[in-house]
Order: structure tokens, then sequence, then C-alpha cells
């Protein structure tokens, strides 16, 4: 292939590329230019630009607490993964490295069964009784934990495969490390981009679940995707400067791990 056509093959590839992220973006930037307009209705182009929907957003008790709440369940659910997946992981690859398979299927079942067939019976089971948790937050860190456990299984799974799990605590035994010591000081460090991923990954997809939250909480917990279900019937430029401050919130939320992930891995 001649320098030229190279060169051809090369720019058709960009403005493929090019075209298809525009149209990927064009629903944002839509979004956005309406949650900054004055009035938008009968013309092209909107009539003015104001800033006061978000003002009113923000300037929100209401919205203030539903963000903060989902923030706990959010990392309440998070934490409570790391905490159980990762020993577990390490148990499962180290010693009994047969039980991927099975652990495969497993972790797939909370796809498996719909959140709305989840949620009924999760308010049958909760509802009432001793364990009465229907309208908590507990209950939704408890259904976001099974929710994010694909996502944290396969990236960490993943990432342990990578680095060689047994060679790498061979290694560390031969140099005097206890187990513990290996798998503390050695493995965890070499997993903090698998862990890193799986948490954007859960934590995306977590502060965007509706299903579970209305269901089993609703207003008595008001989670952000309940409160912009509960304002549909207000101003559009209202919710969809709501929808913008949620994907930017995400957007430098990722940006910020991404850097830190750098700055450690230098």
């Amino acid at each position: 292939m001649s320098r030229a056509e190279s060169s051809s093959v090369g720019l058709y590839h960009r403005v493929v590329v090019y075209l298809l992220f525009a149209i990927l973006l064009l629903p944002l930037v839509g979004t956005l230019v309406y949650s900054i307009a004055s009035s938008w209705s009968a013309t092209v182009l909107p009539s003015g630009f104001t800033f006061k929907w978000y003002v009113q957003l923000w300037s929100d008790p209401r919205f203030l607490n539903a963000f903060g709440q989902s923030l706990i369940v959010c990392v309440g659910a998070l934490v409570l993964s790391v905490v159980l997946i990762l020993p577990l992981l390490f148990v499962v690859h180290y010693h009994f490295p047969k039980l991927d398979a099975l652990m495969n299927i497993l972790i797939l079942l909370p796809f498996a069964v719909p959140p709305v067939v989840s949620s009924v019976g999760l308010l049958q089971l909760y509802g009432s009784g001793p364990l009465a948790m229907v309208g908590t937050p507990w209950i939704l860190i408890g259904c976001y934990f099974t929710v994010a456990l694909p996502f944290m299984y396969r990236a960490i799974t993943n990432n342990l495969q990578a680095i060689n799990l047994r060679d790498l605590m061979d290694a560390a035994q031969l140099l005097g490390a206890s187990t513990f010591q290996a798998a503390l000081l050695v493995v965890l460090p070499n997993l903090r981009k698998g862990l890193m991923v799986a948490l954007l990954l859960s934590f995306s997809f977590l502060f965007g679940e509706f299903v579970f939250a209305n269901i089993l909480v609703g207003t008595r917990y008001e989670t952000l995707q309940v409160y912009l279900n509960n304002m549909r019937n207000s101003s559009g430029h209202f919710t969809s400067a709501l929808v913008i401050s949620y994907f930017f919130f995400v957007l430098v939320l990722t940006w910020a791990a991404n850097i830190l992930n750098k700055d450690k891995s230098q």
C-alpha cells in the first residue's frame, strides 16, 4: 500500500470515529443546551441562556438530601463488596482454583432474576417481622451489593489471572513473607487497577439504579433517581439540569480516579 493510500485510509477511519463520537455526543449536547436555555419551544435555537435552573437545583434541599443518600448507599454497598469479595476471590484462585467455574455461574444469578421480581420477594421477606428493613437504606445496600457482585468479580478475576497469582505468592513466600503479608503487601497493590475499574463500573451502575430504590424505599429514603422520577412533571429545563449534573459528577469522579491511579503507578 502506497503512502497516499495509507493516508487516505487513516483519514477515512478518523472521520468514521469522529462521526460516531459526534452522534453519541449530540443528545448530551442537546440536553446541556436545554438545561441553560431560558426558553426553547418554537424556535431552532433558544431565545436566551440562563443558569437559573442549576441555581434552583443546587439550592433545593430535597435534591441535596437525595444526592447525599445516593452516595451513602452506593459507597456502603461498594465497601461491603470489597471487604467480602477480595478475600473470597483470593481464597478461590489460590487455594481452590477449580471452584472458579462454579463461581462464574453463581455470580450471574443477580442478572438472571429481574429487579422487579426480586423487589417483590424482598418486600415479602423484609416488609415486616424482626428483619423489617423496607424503607431503610440497609435493604438498598444489600440489594446494591448483589448487583455490584458481577462487576466486582469479573474485573478482579481478570486482574488476578493477569498477575499469575500463584507464582507471585510463591515468590513472596520464598523471600520470607507469610501468606497474609504476601496477599496484603504484594498481591493487593497489583490488583489496584482491576479494583479501580470494578469500583467505577459498579458505582456508575448503582448511582443510576431506580427499580430497587423506587419499590423498596421510595420517598422514605429518596435517592437521586427516585427524586428525578418524582420531579418528571416539573420544568424540562430543571430535569435537564439534573441529568447534566449527574453526568458531570460521574465524569469528574472517573477523571479523578484515573489521575490518582496514574500517580500511584509512577
